[in-house]
């Protein structure tokens, strides 16, 4: 990574094991990562590599073996300060707190409360860090109007939007609280090629502003959105390649940046055969 970035989670010798009865699986072996600002971070591997258990580790969704996970994160008083947090110790009230002030997390399948509005979905996230209902009601349309859910379809219940509505709704409610950074564990699994696009499109256009994320795909074309792309293979770090940033469609002849689109394609595509994908 190059030397200006700034690390905002670092994960040092990390390790989870599953025990079924006398048998020991050990999914993540004394792995080490560190995660940088404003980076698109996207994580691969075959079917039971770890993935998803890293991404639920790093996000505190879940507890280490061993190992610890620190957080870096910009602490705003009279002037900006880097505060250390080590989120590995913590018990489930303080993890639970972290995780709503620092985290935003979006699932393959969406979970939004079908009881709930679209609107309300977003807002019973964003009450447990804000109070203030109307400030946070005005920024959660104006998330919702960012990723086209348009104002008749505030208040529809999950039940009465699309597919792809839903999951651009739980986008929006995974950022609602401005978190460090957003963890997405294939959240395009469930979805169409139309709407695999959209999410992909507002996920990197979060990026563009400055939104740090870590996926988890095992699509191609979910991970050309990254600018890092991290391997893994029998729970450790397998090799990792810098992409830079996403400049398009490599398969769109109207994309001005065509031939630098088409050179990352066969940039991670090697990478991929070469890791064995």
């Amino acid at each position: 990574m190059a030397a200006d970035k700034r690390e905002i989670v670092v994960a040092k010798d990390l390790s989870k094991t599953f025990s079924n009865g006398t048998v020991q699986q050990h999914v993540l072996k004394n792995l080490n990562l560190s995660i940088y600002k404003g980076d698109f971070t996207v994580i691969m591997g075959n079917s039971g590599s770890g993935k998803s258990t890293l991404l639920y580790a790093l996000s505190g969704m879940d507890r280490p073996s061993m190992g610890t996970i620190t957080y870096y994160t910009e602490k705003v008083n009279q002037e900006v300060a880097i505060e250390k947090t080590e989120i590995s110790s913590y018990n489930n009230d303080k993890l639970a707190t972290f995780r709503r002030d620092h985290v935003g997390f979006v699932f393959q399948q969406n979970y939004l409360n079908d009881s709930m509005s679209a609107l309300d979905n977003v807002m019973v996230c964003g009450l447990l860090k804000s109070g203030n209902r109307k400030v946070l009601a005005e920024k959660a349309k104006n998330l919702l109007h960012k990723v086209e859910i348009d104002e008749m379809d505030y208040k529809k219940f999950p039940t009465q939007l699309s597919g792809g509505q839903q999951q651009r709704v739980a986008v929006v409610r995974g950022v609602i609280n401005s978190p460090e950074v957003l963890y997405a564990d294939e959240p395009t699994g469930a979805l169409n090629s139309q709407n695999t696009e959209n999410v992909l499109n507002i996920l990197s256009d979060l990026n563009n502003e400055g939104q740090s994320i870590v996926m988890v795909t095992h699509t191609l074309a979910a991970a050309e959105r990254g600018n890092r792309v991290i391997y893994l293979a029998d729970g450790v770090i397998a090799d990792e390649v810098d992409l830079g940033p996403y400049v398009g469609d490599y398969k769109d002849e109207s994309n001005p940046m065509l031939e630098e689109a088409k050179k990352r394609h066969a940039k991670l595509k090697n990478f991929l055969q070469d890791m064995g994908w």
